[in-house]
């Protein structure tokens, strides 16, 4: 699944396609993926110009005058900006028509993302009682530190929830905690204040190197623009059971924390 990176990477890539664009109509080839595809796409976005794009967590936000579109990539789903001539493939289930003969066009083989609709005003269900954003001045150590107090589940789930801090999912939590050298194991609560700060620094730095290297490819995942991200080739851990730790030459360790497939070093990570 996509994770933040890829999320802003394909932001960045759409942003100056569409800001200022209106939208002219929109054709939907499936009535529903994940949820239904909501109507207001079809009977209130024609006619409106897209003012932003905006990320929330995984979510893209399409901001027009009347409400936002919602956008989840889900397990494989991808967003480009391509001639309106184009015909569609396999799995292109919705298109945008933009003013100027071009169309967003959404391709999700595994049907699990959402065109959904934010009213203007108002917060969507889906990004109600979310964390901050792991790149804002809100995230820091004291931040973590404070919801930690009393946890006893591993550092790494309390780092993946959502209402915690946004968009850190299971690729990036893993490459963080290696870079701060805390055990995914580690009860959440029993990490001191010094640690945290230090983790909050490391998913910041490793989350922006991760966009500029154009997000990690796993699976399914591709840019706006059809290239692939390459943050997978400098993973530290992650997808690398049984390698030597790239720091301390040891075996890395892997077993499944939260149902989720965790690599980290024994000898580096206390």
């Amino acid at each position: 699944m996509p994770e933040l990176p890829e999320v802003e990477t394909t932001r960045r890539g759409l942003a100056p396609h569409l800001e200022r664009r209106r939208v002219l109509g929109a054709t939907l080839r499936r009535d529903t993926l994940r949820w239904p595809i909501a109507p207001e796409i079809s009977d209130l976005l024609p006619g409106q110009r897209i003012e932003a794009v905006r990320r929330r967590a995984k979510y893209l936000l399409l901001d027009t005058q009347p409400g936002s579109v919602l956008l989840h990539l889900g397990m494989s789903g991808s967003l480009r900006v391509l001639p309106e001539a184009l015909p569609p493939r396999t799995h292109d289930h919705v298109d945008l028509l933009l003013e100027g003969g071009h169309v967003l066009r959404f391709n999700d083989p595994r049907r699990f993302g959402c065109v959904l609709w934010q009213p203007a005003g108002e917060v969507h269900p889906l990004l109600a009682g979310l964390g901050p954003e792991p790149l804002s001045e809100y995230f820091h150590g004291r931040h973590l530190h404070l919801l930690s107090r009393g946890r006893t589940a591993p550092v790494k789930n309390f780092l993946m929830d959502q209402a915690v801090v946004v968009g850190v999912g299971n690729i990036y939590a893993a490459e963080a905690l290696h870079a701060a050298g805390i055990s995914p194991l580690r009860p959440a609560g029993r990490v001191s204040l010094s640690r945290y700060e230090r983790l909050a620094g490391e998913v910041r730095r490793v989350l922006d190197h991760a966009i500029t290297r154009g997000g990690t490819t796993l699976r399914d995942f591709i840019s706006p623009d059809g290239a692939p991200g390459y943050f997978e080739q400098e993973l530290a851990v992650y997808g690398r059971g049984g390698e030597p730790c790239r720091r301390c030459g040891r075996p890395l360790k892997e077993a499944k924390i939260g149902q989720r497939a965790s690599v980290w070093c024994g000898g580096c990570q206390r």
